[in-house]
């Protein structure tokens, strides 16, 4: 083909190639908004540097959240329980500098915002909007002055539990784990007061991880819409961390807003069977690691990592997170759904999510699916911005 052909033929085809595409166009006019990401405590912290191209070893940098399209980030601030008494609200500080430091290096990427003036401001100015919130209760050490102290530094929201209970409130893990034995589930009375106390501060209340009876007592407590930062449909796959019917009708009621997840064992019922079969053929590393005490979300990602093609095959078809907007939207309305990756802490999201570069293809295929530009801004991030809004009234 000659070139003048060939320039003709592509003039040609222009047209058809820029309307078959909308959802880009979509997807950057939208303030996308992911609500859960661990790149702190599962990267930053263990020497990695999210301001160079970690392609390959990460699922974010700055250079791929700009790529992504993602407008709001909140950074999870997390460590797990062997962190207790005297050692989690310090680990909690460490990741808070951490992000400030990433910050300070950055004025011109990335911007700490902790209210919504502030978020619309580094939209405006094209800057990541950089926030944080707090991934398990255990972090303030049942110390209410802890809580008032993360508040100040930023922090905007809370899971009251990790999947470790406090001795305030019983996690989703506890409450369905038959060895655990400690009663009464739910909330305590000092339970009830963090709640309270999260209200008046307007920090919002998150019920990813919690028991249903803990989360029960939260929603009968709280004063402001919550916030369902990272977690999926019950209904759709069965696992202790998703939310069934009743209590995302609940949400829907609250004014909240629920945060889909884009874990692979909380799309796919099928997933976690899948990934036993995985590391079962890996059986004398899997005993090394077990051996050790090595948590198990710890090993689930070693084996990612050392068995990519492996791993790869395992992933569900991204059909299956738009299924989980779909069963909320139909359930309660599209002005209770949200993106909650949990990028950086899970070793598998779906097919064409690969990291925080691929968001717009969840504006694709809502687009297929016959969602208004309304309603998808709302999922991308409005829903988000309104459950923020409305607790720092």
């Amino acid at each position: 083909m000659t070139s003048f052909a060939f320039r003709l033929l592509f003039l040609l085809l222009l047209p058809a190639f820029v309307s078959a595409q909308p959802w880009l166009k979509l997807h950057e006019k939208a303030i996308v908004v992911d609500t859960h990401n661990d790149v702190l405590s599962g990267v930053v912290l263990h020497g990695m540097n999210i301001e160079t191209d970690l392609t390959g070893k990460t699922h974010s940098d700055l250079a791929r959240f700009r790529k992504g399209g993602v407008d709001v980030q909140v950074f999870s601030i997390f460590c797990d329980d062997r962190y207790g008494k005297g050692s989690a609200f310090n680990k909690a500080l460490e990741e808070i500098d951490s992000l400030y430091a990433i910050a300070a290096r950055n004025p011109d990427k990335m911007q700490i915002v902790t209210d919504p003036k502030g978020l619309e401001a580094a939209v405006r100015d094209h800057k990541l909007a950089a926030m944080m919130g707090v991934e398990g209760g255990h972090m303030i050490e049942d110390d209410m002055d802890y809580l008032d102290s993360l508040f100040k530094r930023g922090v905007r929201y809370m899971t009251l539990t990790w999947n470790n209970s406090t001795s305030w409130a019983t996690s989703a893990r506890d409450e369905t784990s038959h060895a655990w034995t400690v009663t009464p589930y739910g909330l305590t009375d000092k339970g009830r007061r963090i709640v309270q106390r999260m209200n008046e501060l307007g920090m919002l209340v998150d019920l990813s991880h919690v028991g249903e009876k803990t989360f029960w007592d939260a929603i009968n407590t709280t004063t402001k819409p919550v916030l369902v930062s990272h977690s999926s449909v019950y209904a759709l796959c069965p696992v202790f961390r998703n939310l069934k019917d009743d209590q995302i009708k609940a949400i829907g009621k609250n004014g909240g807003v629920i945060q889909v997840n884009f874990y692979s064992g909380f799309l796919d019922s099928n997933y976690m069977k899948r990934q036993q079969a995985f590391t079962a053929r890996h059986k004398r590393e899997l005993d090394s690691l077990t051996a050790l005490d090595t948590p198990g979300y710890a090993i689930n990602e070693y084996f990612s990592h050392t068995y990519p093609r492996e791993a790869n095959e395992l992933r569900p078809p991204l059909s299956l997170l738009i299924d989980h907007i779909d069963y909320i939207v139909k359930l309660i309305g599209a002005d209770h759904v949200g993106l909650g990756s949990d990028f950086d802490g899970i070793e598998s999201a779906p097919q064409e999510l690969d990291d925080v570069s691929c968001y717009p293809v969840i504006t694709r295929e809502l687009e297929k699916r016959g969602y208004s530009k309304e309603d998808i801004f709302k999922i991308l991030g409005g829903n988000f911005i309104r459950v923020l809004k409305a607790n720092m009234r």
